[in-house]
């Protein structure tokens, strides 16, 4: 099974495709560290959005080339960025009141488990693991609309998509949509709601690799990406 889903699964740059496809022109969005930040890469064209990062930054563009980087402009990642027409510097403390005052309409964050009733674990204290929990905490409740973006199992092929999180929870109840290797999952009352699948892969094979029950709520899309 492992070597099947490794030849159709979505890969990351895909799953940043697809979510990319649903910013909201207009939209004020915070990109989560590593592999959410490719979303900036897919933006539509037509369409306005206003990045922001929490070390201080409203408006930054696309990375500069390779040797023309200025790294007094950095995000979070302390990757270099570049500035759009119109950003503006604050202090950290300011960038947070954001956060916290529902100023940000989404967040896009990774993941290592998502539970079937929202809850988000994205940090861990074990071997190689991201050493603290750091702004997230802020974002998954101050962010109007919280999404994930993760490949649908581990590398050893456990769900990441679970009944209930066994790892350090992130936020309580805050995840609205998973874009996973596989799938478009949404969060609602009754838990994980099937909105997309891969064509190359049954609901039944997607159940058996998902830690909770897998809801259906009318027609399932087809979950389709360019080759990137």
């Amino acid at each position: 099974m492992k070597q099947r889903l490794d030849e159709i699964k979505l890969s990351n740059a895909q799953i940043a495709w697809r979510a990319a496809q649903d910013l909201r022109d207009g939209a004020y969005v915070n990109l989560g560290i590593g592999f959410p930040e490719m979303i900036a890469t897919f933006q539509p064209e037509g369409r306005e959005v206003i990045y922001h990062t929490e070390n201080g930054i409203l408006g930054f563009g696309p990375s500069p080339r390779e040797g023309e980087e200025d790294w007094d402009l950095i995000n979070a990642g302390k990757k270099a960025v570049t500035l759009n027409s119109g950003a503006s510097f604050f202090h950290h403390a300011d960038s947070f009141a954001m956060v916290r005052g529902g100023h940000l309409d989404l967040a896009v964050l990774g993941a290592y488990q998502v539970a079937q009733n929202g809850d988000l674990a994205n940090w861990s204290t074990g071997k190689g693991g991201v050493p603290a929990v750091g702004g997230a905490m802020d974002l998954v409740h101050g962010a109007k609309k919280v999404v994930v973006v993760t490949d649908h199992v581990t590398k050893n092929g456990d769900p990441k998509l679970v009944s209930e999180c066994t790892l350090p929870l992130t936020g309580v109840g805050c995840i609205n949509r998973i874009y996973t290797s596989l799938a478009v999952v949404d969060i609602e009352a009754q838990g994980f709601v099937l909105r997309e699948k891969l064509d190359a892969i049954s609901v039944d094979e997607l159940q058996a690799l998902t830690g909770a029950q897998l809801h259906l709520d009318g027609d399932i899309n087809l979950l389709d990406a360019p080759k990137l």
